[in-house]
């Protein structure tokens, strides 16, 4: 039996900062474990809440296939139709924990909650990018150009990264502030030579002039881990349930084993949650990278690449801060817990 748990609310400023990437609606479908009675010897569900993001392709395979039973656990996810009220569910109980992008967790801990990463999930690669026309070859001609690209959101942070890569600044541009979905059409009319959105409209803009007149300039390839997606609970919730945690990320790695082993039928699987076709799941998934346990740990360490959180911690803290979202910056170290993942490592 499935339930609708979807949440809805007005739009706020962080609303667009994620998550609408390569889907479609999701017609406010939720997923649920099995019912109740079939669990009666496990403990209380684990509600986690989410967006519909096919980075979060193994939590739906984990649900499909009953992964957390393995581990005694009931998960329910809940759906939030608009991502910047997840944080709020996770500080009132109202959800055990939940999936964000970093960038909210930085500016959550930055206004003085105790939310903290557990575990890495994915990270954009190749998914979000910067386009231009013929006339500008390089990151460097950006200078006085107008840039259309959506402020304060995933689209933003790649930009002011792409920009920083060739010591320049929003100063230096013309900033044309609109969603992700009205750049394909700003381009197509002329109206700007450059811009910055995902897919599907990224593939929108390629597309025109018969793939010859838009190109990728820069994209989250070129910073692996800026746009990264994290499970995330409260300081609370971490020391209270560290082994359901755990139970929550094994079953996580299970799905990643499954659409690795069975790829045909987890793209079914994820394709029913999400409101798409197999073949579109298929096409999707490589835009994103799902982290494998072992390389988790490194985004928990010291390093000058983005897939660390310190590197990707200061552009996005950096930001927040010059544009007025958050007063100081927050110690990375306050934004992660990562005892849990090494444990597993170590086992």
């Amino acid at each position: 039996m499935k339930s609708t748990a979807a949440l809805t609310a007005s739009a706020s400023p962080r609303s667009s900062s994620r998550r609408n990437h390569f889907l479609k609606p999701a017609l406010g479908l939720a997923l649920s474990l099995a019912t109740a009675g079939a669990f009666a010897q496990a403990s209380a569900p684990m509600k986690i809440a989410t967006v519909v993001w096919i980075g979060y392709g193994p939590f739906y395979v984990a649900e499909a296939l009953d992964l957390y039973k393995k581990y005694n656990l009931k998960v329910s996810l809940q759906v939030f139709n608009d991502p910047a009220l997840i944080p709020a569910a996770i500080a009132s109980g109202a959800v055990d924990g939940g999936m964000l992008t970093y960038d909210q967790v930085v500016g959550q801990v930055a206004a003085g909650r105790n939310m903290k990463v557990v575990m890495p999930i994915d990270y954009s690669n190749g998914g979000d990018a910067i386009v231009a026309d013929s006339s500008i070859a390089k990151v460097a001609d950006f200078k006085g150009k107008k840039i259309g690209y959506n402020p304060l959101s995933p689209s933003d942070f790649l930009l002011s990264y792409a920009l920083k890569t060739v010591n320049l600044s929003e100063k230096d541009i013309t900033p044309v502030s609109m969603t992700p979905e009205a750049v394909p059409a700003a381009m197509a009319s002329g109206q700007l030579p450059i811009g910055v959105t995902y897919e599907p409209s990224l593939s929108q803009i390629l597309g025109q002039g018969g793939g010859k007149k838009f190109k990728v300039v820069f994209s989250s390839k070129n910073a692996p881990g800026l746009i990264a997606d994290v499970l995330v609970f409260d300081d609370k919730v971490i020391k209270a349930k560290p082994a359901e945690i755990t139970g929550i990320m094994k079953a996580y790695l299970d799905g990643m084993a499954y659409m690795k082993a069975k790829p045909a039928e987890a793209h079914k699987i994820i394709g029913k949650f999400m409101g798409v076709s197999a073949a579109e799941v298929k096409e999707q998934l490589t835009g994103v990278y799902n982290i494998p346990l072992a390389e988790m740990p490194k985004a928990f360490v010291p390093a000058k690449e983005t897939t660390s959180y310190y590197a990707s911690g200061d552009i996005i803290a950096q930001l927040l801060k010059a544009k007025g979202q958050i007063t100081t910056i927050p110690a990375i170290e306050a934004t992660f817990d990562a005892g849990l993942v090494k444990a597993m490592v170590a086992k």
